[in-house]
């Protein structure tokens, strides 16, 4: 195995699925609904967007993205959960509801919650 800090998003995703099956439905679901609170609070996020990586109408797209693509492959295993979701630029998006979902959610597994930090936390 490669050092953590040579992963790709792609492979630590990978290795979160393989660790922890049993969490991912739950994930996804937050995601897509995390996903569809940005698209439909348009407005709202559009006056406190402050990101200079991506334009809102960027972010907006690519949250977009990730709900379609959840919507349309299920990402329940390994393969499209890890490519599905953090290949492209809808990483970005993806590691952004990670962050939040293992901060905010208070985890029956508090070590799914630390192996997000430590897998994607820079």
């Amino acid at each position: 195995m490669k050092a953590l800090n040579k992963l790709t998003n792609v492979a630590k995703a990978r290795l979160l699925h393989q660790l922890f099956p049993s969490e991912i439905p739950a994930l996804l679901e937050f995601i897509q609904g995390m996903c569809r609170s940005i698209l439909e609070e348009e407005e709202v996020n559009r006056k406190n967007w402050n990101d200079e990586r991506f334009s809102f109408d960027e972010w907006l797209s690519l949250a977009g993205e990730v709900n379609d693509r959840i919507y349309r492959y299920g990402c329940q295993n390994n393969w499209h959960f890890s490519f599905q979701l953090f290949y492209d630029d809808a990483a970005f998006v993806t590691i952004h509801c990670l962050m939040v979902y293992a901060n905010i959610r208070q985890h029956a597994n508090k070590k799914f919650a630390v192996a997000i930090d430590l897998l994607f936390n820079p």
